[in-house]
């Protein structure tokens, strides 16, 4: 993996904070929208932490790839990955 480890890493963690906070809320009887707020907060870390890895497999992986067969594999691999984001 090519993306800022540690930074990828704090953007999990803190995802998985919130989300055992909203297991919480759920089992506390909170809000709705509370928790659905929660919800939207941790599926934004997720999306960042998703970000930094897309763009490190960009910038490095595909840019470095020693051959156009396989630099065409990895293009095809991330409109996969597009596909599936949209």
């Amino acid at each position: 993996m090519r993306a800022d480890r540690g930074k990828v890493l704090r953007l999990l963690k803190t995802a998985s904070g919130q989300i055992e906070g909203v297991i919480k809320m759920v089992e506390e009887d909170r809000y709705c929208l509370d928790i659905a707020n929660q919800i939207m907060a941790a599926r934004n870390v997720l999306k960042r932490a998703n970000r930094e890895v897309i763009e490190a497999h960009v910038s490095g992986c595909i840019r470095e790839a020693e051959t156009q067969e396989e630099r065409e594999t990895k293009l095809d691999e991330i409109l996969i990955l597009l596909e599936k984001l949209m």
